[in-house]
């Protein structure tokens, strides 16, 4: 991945998601980056974290006209997300957000 926001990111998902596999044992979130967006013509890339137990995901899309913040969504994975996203700064994202948001979305079956 080149330097961008997305990049920043994933480093952080990645060192949340290792403190999520020592504090949790049945939590075990997948995340993968896609770029299938860009071939569609819609300059932004996309995040997903998900949790294979309870179905849960939490999307997160980079949008180039935006570098300075992230939308993102809980949702599930097995669905289409819905149309409208939160929104927060990128200086807001840090690994503890998202251990928090891994642990409070997979944490519970609903």
């Amino acid at each position: 991945m080149e330097d961008k926001p997305i990049s920043t990111v994933y480093e952080l998902v990645s060192q949340a998601h290792a403190n999520i596999q020592q504090a949790f044992h049945d939590i075990d979130p997948v995340v993968s980056v896609n770029t299938q967006l860009r071939k569609q013509g819609i300059p932004a890339d996309v995040m997903t974290i998900d949790c294979l137990k309870t179905g849960k995901r939490i999307l997160l899309v980079f949008h180039d006209a935006q570098p300075d913040s992230v939308s993102y969504q809980f949702c599930l994975k097995d669905k289409d997300p819905f149309d409208e996203f939160e929104s927060i700064a990128l200086t807001s994202v840090t690994m503890q957000q998202l251990y928090d948001w891994m642990v409070l979305n997979f944490s519970k079956v609903n």
